[in-house]
Formats: C-alpha cells, structure tokens, sequence
C-alpha cells in the first residue's frame, strides 16, 4: 500500500487515521468503545499495531499520547454545576442557531438577520460578522475537528463557505430552488452537504467551490442530514417520511429506511457507523442497521412529535427530545453520563443519563431556548433563545 501522508486524531471514543492513497484522501476509524482509564495503553497499542498495517512504529508514541488524553476524558467528573458567565446580546433578530468549534475557544450564531456571526468562548467578543446572504441564515456549522472554515445555509438557497480566522468569504454554492435548512461537514473537511426545501441533497467541494453531485430521490423537503465517521455514507432524512443512506463517492442510493408513518425531524449516525437513529413526527425513533438497511427497533412512549435524537458518543444510549415536554433539543456531554435539554419553557436543564434525574435548571432566558451545545471538554455550555440573546453556561 503506497501512502502519502498519515494524520491521526482522536475524539471520543476512538482515534482517527486519515491518509491519502492514490491521490484520495480516506479515513479509517479505530473503536476504543471498551477503553477505561485502568486499560494498559501498551497492551492495547501492541494490539492495535497487530490489527492495524497504517500505525507503523514511527506513530507507536503519538497514538499513545492520543489514548491516554482519552483516558483522561473519560476519567473526568460529571458533578460540575454550571453558571451563567456571560449573556451575549447576538442579534438584532432571533437566532436560529448556535456551535462550538470542536475546542470550544470559539462558537458561532444564526439569525433571522441573514448574519452568522463568529465569536471568543472566553471573552464573549464577537469576532465577525458574517454578512452577504439575503436572507434567514438558518444552518451553521464548524468544519470540526479543524475549526478554520465555517458553513451557512440560508433561506436565499444559497450555503456560503467562510474562513473562520479571518470572516473572509471563500465561495458562495448555488443551485439550490429552495431554502437551505440543514447542512454539514464530512470528517475530513473535504466536502459540505447541504439540505433543502426543494426535496434535495447537494455536495460541495471544500477545494474548488464546485458542486460534486446532487443527491436526488426524496419526495419531500430533506429536513436533517449526517456524515458517518469515516465520511463515506450521508444519512438525509425528509418530510416524506424515510430516509435514505447514500454512498458519498459515487453519490449512489444505498438503502432507503421507509418505516415511518410521519415527517422525519432529525437523523443521526452512532460513532462506529453500525446504526442510524431517526426521530419522527409520527411521536417515534427508529434504529436502523447500515450494512443491511434494515430496521432493529422502533422507540415507543412519547405521546406528542420527536424534535430531536442523539447517540451518546460509546453509542451505547440514545435520547430523544419530544414536544410532549416542550424539550426541542437535546445532547450529550462527551463523557456521555450528562443530558443537556433545550426547552419552550425557556430553561436547559442538564439530566443524569444513567438515573434520569433532573441535576440542574438553567435559568434566565426570557423565551424560549431552541439550540444547545456542549464544548468538547464538556466544562461549557451555549444556550441560544428566541429572546435574540445566547449565553454561555460555565
């Protein structure tokens, strides 16, 4: 196997090894799902070596490095209360949505006033402003882990690549017919997906602003979009009740996951890329299988319409966000043993993931809060609130 250029990087709960191999950059993952803060590190390394042709000796001590910073994650303590340290007053019209840069130094806003702005974690200076589209800037996203390129899509059907070190403009995509409602990276920062009202996916390459392909075959509006781990399958989800997993290479349908019998809201892959989680609007979640396309169980006992579903991050657990108690969106911290909640009834409240109790209640919006995150050592946390104002939580 003749390889340029080996990179290694971890986030829980594994380490990623990109690679470039006939002029194709590729990812391959490694599942640390059993690792524990006891586990051998040279053991485990040996094993990986046994298992792994790409970790050659010249990396053996990176790659320990990564697991013991793993180790030490999840060996932090969950029983951190938080405090509101800051209120950022953001927009002149409400956000529609808020994320971290994979360190969590910075964080980015949405808003209805066609602006994304860019902003300092610590000192809760606005960094940029991101001006040019004409209209609602509604999805926003990092190109994590790197953190230096940012993406919006917008109601003006456009999705708009920036550079996140200096708010300059890189490209602006168009072909969309319809609003951009969801959109996102793949691992390696290679391409943006983005989502629309016009019934499809698009592919956009990161390099040279051109479209890749167009990812056509829902019948409705794609509400929800993912990558998987490794980058090489996306996941759309639509107001036609399925969703289908596609091969990003060749932008080819592989599976079309039809089941549900209401709008699907949200779709979301867990870690290891062996299942696909979808919240519906028919008050149920599916889990389905990639390699078979099948579906493993289906999630009863919300009595109104799923908003949201997250896997935590072993993939072990999943949580769903109901309207049945005004919970819009939900996560999981990285250790994976907190839930953070957003709700209509303008509070976040983070929850014990092993007992389901209520820990704490984060007051002090004045409306509805609609988007939450946690940074990636889990010690922050970003509310954004139809009150025009977000808040950091430390």
């Amino acid at each position: 196997m003749r390889l340029k250029r080996l990179h290694i990087r971890y986030y829980p709960p594994g380490i990623f090894l990109d690679y470039e191999k006939g002029g194709e950059l590729r990812t391959k993952s490694i599942d640390l799902l059993d690792l524990t803060p006891e586990t051998d590190v040279n053991e485990l390394v040996s094993n990986i070596r046994a298992a792994e042709p790409l970790i050659t000796s010249s990396c053996v001590e990176q790659v320990k490095i990564l697991i013991h910073k793993l180790q030490d994650k999840i060996g932090q303590k969950d029983d951190r209360m938080f405090y509101s340290f800051r209120v950022l007053h953001a927009h002149i019209l409400p956000l529609t949505n808020v994320a971290f840069n994979k360190s969590g130094s910075r964080f980015i806003t949405g808003s209805y006033d066609r602006t994304c702005k860019i902003w300092d974690t610590a000192s809760g200076e606005e960094l940029y402003t991101l001006q040019g589209h004409k209209n609602v800037v509604y999805a926003i996203a990092f190109n994590n882990p790197y953190g230096d390129k940012v993406a919006t899509g917008s109601f003006d059907k456009t999705c708009k690549l920036w550079s996140a070190e200096t708010g300059k403009c890189f490209y602006t995509f168009r072909g969309h017919m319809a609003e951009i409602v969801c959109l996102a990276f793949n691992p390696q920062s290679t391409f943006v997906a983005t989502g629309s009202m016009d019934t499809t996916a698009k592919l956009w390459d990161v390099e040279s602003g051109e479209e890749a392909c167009t990812l056509a075959g829902h019948f409705a509006e794609v509400i929800s979009l993912a990558f998987n781990t490794t980058g090489d399958r996306l996941v759309t989800g639509s107001f036609d009740h399925s969703a289908i997993l596609w091969d990003v290479p060749s932008g080819r349908k592989v599976y079309i996951l039809a089941g549900h019998r209401g709008e699907i809201s949200c779709v979301q892959f867990n870690w290891d890329c062996s299942l696909i989680a979808t919240a519906s609007l028919d008050k149920t979640c599916k889990v389905w299988d990639v390699d078979s396309g099948q579906c493993l169980a289906t999630l009863l006992g919300h009595s109104d319409e799923i908003l949201d579903v997250c896997f935590n991050y072993s993939g072990q657990l999943i949580a769903t966000a109901s309207a049945d108690e005004e919970i819009s969106k939900v996560c999981f911290n990285p250790q994976g043993r907190r839930i953070l909640t957003a709700s209509v009834d303008k509070t976040a409240r983070v929850w014990c993931a092993s007992t389901g109790a209520s820990l704490q209640v984060l007051e002090g919006h004045a409306d509805e809060i609609f988007s939450c995150a946690f940074n990636y050592e889990g010690d922050t946390i970003i509310t954004g609130s139809k009150d025009n104002t977000c808040r950091i939580w430390h």
